[in-house]
């Protein structure tokens, strides 16, 4: 196994590591000759395809400019009702994300904005993810981290609520699975209704082992286990924590990644390309990039638009 990821002088500059701390299998920095060739052949397919941009080792296709030019302007109303954000970084140093869908209220929602604008701030959030806030935590931890601890809180959530949000939730994570696997580092599902436990044991015979091992379901008694893996002062308060942040957790985006020791401008705030900011509109769309230069108008992002991060190879 190579001890540091093999990387290409004409897609590659990195200024962080690179390296995993998981010595797995086809992870950054522990690929065998046999993994590094199918990357390099799935590049060069890309390329005979017409694309250019982002063809990176470690990300290996994105969206720039929907990152540049989208401005989720009514965030502060739309949180109120579905309340979705990273917030500092867990032990192992990685973003903690949180949801909070007890508190979704789609009615209201779409009086503010629309399932397709709230479809692309989740595109532009995983972007972000994978630059600066991923680059920025393992320029701080030392080593390279992909992944994120995830916070569900389901306080709230009840029947009456499921078929009103089923339709974003299936198209929220078709994107999640499509595009950006490999991101889960754990989850952590807390204030579980009653029920739901028996309910996942049945459901986690259907899922991958290894992603089974990542999730833990919590009822209200949640705290111990919790505040085990984050840090009490990255916690909100609202979780069991003592973290209270000027103008919420849910705004403030706190973090490495706005850190100046370890923040760094990310690849696809450089060299910007003239754009029109995305405004909020009620039919808007999504300008996504495609093969060869061109550009079409899609309400959701597609596999050219939305991005893709690079899964370990197997």
């Amino acid at each position: 196994m190579a001890n540091q990821i093999r990387t290409d002088s004409k897609y590659d500059d990195y200024d962080y590591p690179t390296t995993s701390p998981e010595v797995k299998s086809g992870h950054p920095g522990h690929t065998t000759p046999e993994q590094d060739a199918q990357v390099f052949q799935l590049r060069t397919q890309l390329e005979q395809a017409g694309y250019k941009d982002r063809l990176d080792t470690l990300t290996m296709f994105g969206t720039d400019d929907l990152v540049r030019t989208f401005d989720y302007k009514e965030k502060p109303q739309v949180f109120q009702y579905y309340p979705q954000y990273y917030h500092k970084t867990d032990k192992d140093g990685r973003p903690v994300y949180i949801e909070q869908l007890g508190k979704i209220d789609l009615t209201a929602m779409y009086k503010i904005t629309t399932s397709e604008r709230m479809l692309s701030n989740l595109v532009v959030e995983y972007e972000k993810l994978a630059d600066p806030r991923l680059p920025a935590c393992s320029r701080k931890a030392g080593s390279l981290l992909e992944t994120c601890c995830s916070i569900l809180d389901m306080k709230g959530v009840g029947i009456s609520k499921a078929g009103s949000v089923y339709g974003y939730i299936k198209q929220a994570s078709a994107i999640s699975q499509n595009y950006y696997p490999e991101r889960l580092g754990k989850l952590y599902i807390i204030n579980a209704p009653w029920g739901f436990a028996g309910a996942f044991s049945v459901i986690k015979g259907f899922l991958d082992p290894v992603t089974v091992q990542k999730i833990h379901v919590l009822g209200s008694g949640y705290e111990k286990e919790l505040l085990g893996q984050v840090p009490k002062e990255n916690l909100p308060k609202a979780f069991g924590g003592s973290c209270e942040c000027e103008g919420t957790c849910a705004l403030s985006d706190a973090g490495p990644w706005q850190d100046p020791q370890w923040a760094r401008t990310p690849k696809w705030a450089q060299d910007e390309k003239p754009s029109t900011t995305i405004e909020n509109e009620p039919s808007s769309t999504i300008a996504t990039h495609q093969p060869q230069g061109g550009s079409s108008a899609t309400t959701e992002p597609d596999a050219a638009g939305a991005g893709a991060k690079q899964a370990p190879l197997a």
